[in-house]
């Protein structure tokens, strides 16, 4: 194990991690003021069928999160979706990404969900790899669409 996982504490994020969780969304290509992810990460919290985590050390403070959600679907049996996983750059590939992953499937199974799914954008080599590693399967490749409202 190493020294970063040894450190690294598992937790629901607070609210008052939105501004460290806007940051590492900058990281993914997803840039967020700390005001505009506070109001989203409230959002987030209230919703029952979903849940944020994320890894913390002492040292650095908020390093990844996680965002999982269910939703009931008719084609397939019940599963939970990765809506979004980010590890700081500065640390990935030290565990916390594989602890975060792990705990949003433990988080699913007590909500009845027989599987995950994910959905990484095609340029995204390491995440796929990353994926893979954890007992996935690339099963489909799809268009996403998307609409203003």
């Amino acid at each position: 194990m190493s020294s970063i996982q040894a450190e690294m504490n598992i937790r629901k994020a607070k609210q008052a991690d939105a501004p460290r969780i806007a940051m590492l969304c900058g990281q993914l290509g997803y840039p967020a003021t700390a005001k505009e992810m506070a109001v989203r990460l409230k959002r987030a919290l209230k919703e029952k069928n979903s849940v944020c985590l994320v890894a913390e050390t002492k040292e650095d403070g908020v390093i990844g999160w996680i965002h999982a959600s269910v939703r009931p679907l008719l084609e397939v049996d019940r599963r939970a979706n990765v809506d979004g996983l980010v590890v700081d750059d500065k640390v990935q590939g030290q565990g916390a990404g594989a602890r975060l992953l792990d705990a949003a499937e433990k988080w699913a199974r007590t909500r009845g969900c027989v599987g995950m799914s994910v959905r990484s954008n095609v340029i995204r080599d390491s995440a796929h790899r990353f994926y893979l590693k954890h007992g996935y399967e690339h099963y489909k490749t799809q268009k996403a669409f998307r609409k203003a409202l």
